[in-house]
């Protein structure tokens, strides 16, 4: 059946992936942006302005926007959705969020209890880290001749297979919390630097260093890897292959 879906973040890394594969299946989407074009639905998530005409009509809400250390832009939507009598709202969260102090978990992990107390029937899917925030962190921390690298293991995943899942949950029923999704390996950072000088043609003394704090000491214990969950196929080194290039690269946790 044919469903009309809205997705907030739809011009980004991971909502452009989702809005495709709607797209593809043959379901109209509507896009929100804080920004006006061609296609888009402008919402200011200051006030909420346009949020009501983009709710519209929409079944199915696909939260995949993310205001770091600040929840206003959920709590509006969140609202505006059961207003609106949406029959689903899924929302897109990170491994860990729940046993991290750190502040965007913290916040990520407030947004989820939002959408949870809602009264409409959601979907959360917990990933790990994209391919694309190891690369960006690599890519500034090589800036310099001798290269620190936290001493730390990430279980990194690619974020059109991230896509692929949540689009999937997206035209299914509302689930609830689902299983956490995780990349193909948990990999040393260390050695994903030695992959990314290598991809890049570069040479640097590699410093592994560790800091104190209940910050590092969650990413020490491991708390944002999903090992029961490496449900991705494609490595840090094939995603490498074809993503060398510096630009571009996610913001994501």
């Amino acid at each position: 059946m044919r469903k009309t879906f809205l997705v907030t973040g739809g011009t980004g890394r991971l909502g452009t992936l989702v809005v495709g594969r709607l797209r593809q299946a043959g379901h109209e989407v509507r896009v929100v942006s804080r920004r006006s074009g061609p296609g888009l639905f402008t919402v200011d998530w200051k006030t909420g302005a346009g949020l009501t005409a983009a709710l519209d009509g929409v079944d199915v809400v696909v939260h995949c926007a993310s205001a770091p250390g600040n929840v206003d832009m959920d709590r509006r939507l969140v609202k505006a959705a059961a207003d609106a009598h949406v029959s689903h709202l899924l929302y897109i969260s990170i491994v860990g969020v729940d046993r991290n102090p750190l502040r965007y978990y913290r916040t990520k992990l407030t947004a989820e209890r939002i959408v949870e107390q809602s009264g409409v029937p959601y979907t959360i899917l917990r990933a790990t880290q994209f391919h694309d925030l190891i690369r960006m962190l690599l890519a500034t921390l090589a800036r310099i001749p001798l290269m620190p690298v936290p001493d730390l293991s990430f279980q990194p995943v690619d974020v059109s297979e991230v896509a692929a899942r949540f689009a999937d949950l997206a035209m299914a029923e509302p689930a609830g919390r689902v299983a956490d999704m995780g990349g193909p390996q948990v990999l040393r950072l260390t050695d994903m630097a030695r992959t990314y000088l290598k991809a890049t043609g570069r040479r640097r003394p590699i410093v592994p260093f560790r800091l104190p704090g209940k910050v590092f000491g969650a990413f020490r214990a491991g708390y944002h890897r999903a090992p029961d969950h490496a449900d991705g196929r494609i490595t840090f080194a094939d995603y490498l292959a074809t993503h060398s290039d510096e630009r571009a690269a996610s913001h994501r946790g």
